[in-house]
Formats: structure tokens, sequence, C-alpha cells
């Protein structure tokens, strides 16, 4: 995932999006093998020469300045997060004298004890602790019964991303499964632009790509999101469909970790449904008694409940 090859597929992206009537130059087809703008439009429109802005696209120009690179996001019309992707990019390992050396090994993030008791006192509302690649960190009960149980996985699944594409009990959890999975993959593009040399998240990438068709269809696209805040459809078969909402916020101490919250709004349907939810969470060993299941002593317990358990008899 260098650097270079980022940063050309994402503004080849953002210039195939728009036409020059967007930009209000005229528009002659004539010639024209595709609708998208082409790069010596950028580059008018920009202020600069086509082969500089050649350059730039191709990850070749060095030591461009901001305002370059502010003129460039206005002439793509990009957004703010748009821009700020853009700017990482070219700012990617900045300095590095040897940009051909190994990157080291990633460092799996890690929560200190204070933010896993943080964690369960906010029960029952529903949170995760997760990490730039998604990975998820922690999890408190209610998570686990809105989600899944990440804690009952291999260490080297728990990812939000990879239980989204490989995982079908994303697509129950999620009513609006591919609105919510192209936001997750538009998410990793964040944290590519961010870290053009993690193995860690080109690992991940190559995975999802070759296994989930849809994963490497959303990734071809360039989106990028931020997981701030905003409203969520969520399924459980112990309440039906709720609609919930999300705020995510970045923890102090640990600047690659994120606590995501989700909240029903008052005296909503939804509160109703997700106060039943906890209740039903609550008694894992009292749901598999009644369902005459042999679950080992404490096994249920230990695991916590999950999305997985099954809804109860009376609902």
């Amino acid at each position: 995932m260098a650097e270079h090859t980022e940063l050309r597929e994402f503004l080849r992206s953002r210039r195939a999006r728009l036409t020059p009537l967007d930009v209000g130059l005229p528009w002659h087809m004539d010639g024209r093998r595709v609708a998208g703008l082409r790069r010596e439009e950028i580059a008018v429109l920009a202020g600069v020469s086509v082969d500089y802005y050649t350059r730039l696209e191709q990850g070749r120009a060095r030591n461009v300045s901001d305002q370059v690179l502010a003129a460039v996001a206005a002439a793509l019309r990009l957004d703010g997060l748009e821009r700020q992707h853009l700017f990482d990019l070219v700012r990617a390992d900045a300095g590095r004298p040897d940009r051909t050396a190994a990157a080291p090994p990633a460092r799996a993030p890690r929560a200190r004890s204070g933010l896993h008791e943080l964690l369960r006192s906010l029960d029952p509302t529903p949170a995760v602790l997760h990490g730039p690649r998604l990975e998820v960190v922690g999890i408190n009960r209610m998570g686990k019964a809105l989600l899944d149980d990440f804690e009952v996985m291999p260490a080297a699944e728990r990812n939000m991303a990879r239980w989204m594409f490989l995982d079908p009990r994303a697509r129950e959890v999620y009513p609006d499964w591919g609105e919510i999975a192209e936001q997750t993959v538009a998410i990793l593009r964040v944290a590519a632009g961010r870290s053009t040399s993690d193995p860690a998240l080109a690992s991940l990438v190559g995975e999802l790509s070759t296994r989930s068709e849809e994963f490497a269809r959303y990734w071809a696209n360039y989106r990028v999101f931020q997981h701030t805040h905003g409203t969520k459809r969520f399924r459980h078969p112990a309440v039906g469909d709720m609609t919930l909402r999300y705020e995510t916020l970045h923890t102090p101490t640990e600047a690659d970790l994120y606590l995501t919250l989700y909240l029903a709004a008052a005296g909503s349907p939804s509160e109703e449904k997700l106060h039943i939810l906890s209740s039903w969470a609550a008694a894992p060993a009292t749901r598999s008694a009644t369902a005459g299941g042999d679950t080992p002593a404490g096994d249920a317990a230990s695991r916590g409940p999950s999305f997985r358990s099954g809804p109860p008899e009376a609902h």
C-alpha cells in the first residue's frame, strides 16, 4: 500500500466523479474518452502546470506546499474529510530518509485496565473500544448483546471489518448492511491514508479483498468516512429492529483507540427495546436452562450474552 499508489488512485477517483460542467468549464465530447475531468483541467483549476499536477498525482512531486494542496482540493471539490485525506497521503512518511526500508511490525492496540473498567461501568449502554484498523479491543455486556461476542473469537478475528464481511451474523445485525459495510471500508481508507506502510492494515485489506468481492468493490471506490456520530438500525431476535444513535470519542491517553457508544432517544420504542434486551442479556444461564441446553455451569456467564445466543421464548 505504497503512498504513491494510494495518492494516485484517490486523485483519479475524485477526478472521475466530476464533469467539466460541475466546475464551470466548457464540455466538448469530441475526443473525450471519459466523462471525468482530465489532468490538464484540474491543473488549470488549481493554478499549477499540467506537468506538476501529473507528477503530484503519480506521487513524484516533492515538497508540495499546503497552498498547492489546498488549491487541488478546491479544484476537485473535496469535502473536509477528503481534503484531510489528501494531506495525509501527501505527507505520509514525510522526512523518512529510506522509504524502501521494511516497515516495523505494527503494534497491536492495547487498552489499560481503567478503560476496560469504563466499558463495564457504561452498562447498560452498549459500548465498544476499537483501534485504528477497527480492531475490537474491548466490548461490554450490552455491546456483545447488540453486536456479537468478540471476546470468544480468536484474537486475530476480533476486527469489525473482518466480522462485517466474513461473518454472516453481521448481515443479520444490520438491516442496512450494505450502507454500513461501505462505511466500514471507507473508515479503513482513512486509516490507510494516515499510515501508508502499515503491514497489519495491508494484510487485513489483502485478506478481505481476496475473500469478499463486496469488500473489493467498496475498496475500489476510494470513499473516506469517519465514524464520529450518526444513527444506525440494528436487528436482534429478542426485540426486533432498533434505531440507535452512535457517538465515538477519542481516548485522551491512547490516541489510536476510540470508544463508541450506542444510545436510544429518550422515550422512543428503541429505548424500551434496549431495556428489554438488557434484561434478556442479564440472564444467559436462565435462557440456557429454559432452552434445555446442557451448557457447562458457568460457561455461558463467562462468555457473556451475544446475538448468537438466540431469542427468548417469551417476547
